[in-house]
């Protein structure tokens, strides 16, 4: 299957701008199903909100949004852009205010809803979702810091490291990289490391900016 970005994890962010609070929610969503659910959840808590704003993207399902009584095109498509912008599927997120009594504008609105968003997938960061060969290399010392740099290079990432005699890394690879990873380690090390394949799985990893 392909790679794709969902949040690494729920999270939520809060702020005022001219006395209107903002809080923006984000969820791993999996399902438009959930997606509702969430919405509906937030619009129960939040009954006295002046609005309840709501964006999500589910994998190979649908998108959608709604300013929910906001002038169009002032919320809900700033938070979707939001979202498309971090390149995450697999979200909802919906950001309630509560009116301070000052008008924000359209552009103080716009950019309001869109902080609120942003503020919340800061909060989750982002995970990468995709099937990923798990490796085992055992090596001497001196070889650490080197084949560390390689696994990187190949979008790897060491999920831990034992140290004893010789240092073993467990290592993730993204599928189409283990094969030509293993070739690399081999040639580096002169054949005295061979990468030991031994399983894989579906996993979400979080990334980087």
């Amino acid at each position: 299957m392909d790679a794709y970005k969902i949040p690494a994890q729920d999270a939520e962010s809060e702020f005022v701008e001219k006395k209107s609070r903002f809080i923006g929610r984000i969820w791993i969503t999996e399902t438009e199903e959930e997606a509702l659910e969430h919405i509906k959840a937030m619009r129960q808590q939040h009954w006295d909100a002046t609005h309840n704003v709501y964006a999500y993207i589910i994998h190979g399902g649908p998108t959608r949004y709604t300013d929910d009584g906001e002038p169009q095109g002032t919320a809900g498509m700033p938070v979707l852009e939001v979202l498309r912008g971090s390149g995450v599927e697999n979200v909802c997120c919906v950001v309630t205010r509560y009116f301070g009594g000052t008008l924000l504008g359209t552009g103080g609105l716009v950019q309001a809803y869109g902080k609120a968003a942003k503020d919340a997938l800061q909060e989750a960061g982002i995970a990468r979702k995709q099937v990923w060969k798990l490796l085992d290399l055992i090596l001497p010392y001196n070889y650490f810091e080197r084949l560390r740099q390689e696994v990187e290079r190949f979008g790897g990432i060491v999920s831990d490291t034992e140290y004893s005699a010789d240092i073993c890394l467990h290592v993730l690879l993204p599928a189409e990289q283990a094969e030509a990873f293993s070739a690399r380690v081999t040639d580096l090390t002169r054949g005295s490391v061979s990468p030991m394949e031994i399983g894989e799985e579906l996993r979400a990893v979080p990334i980087g900016d």
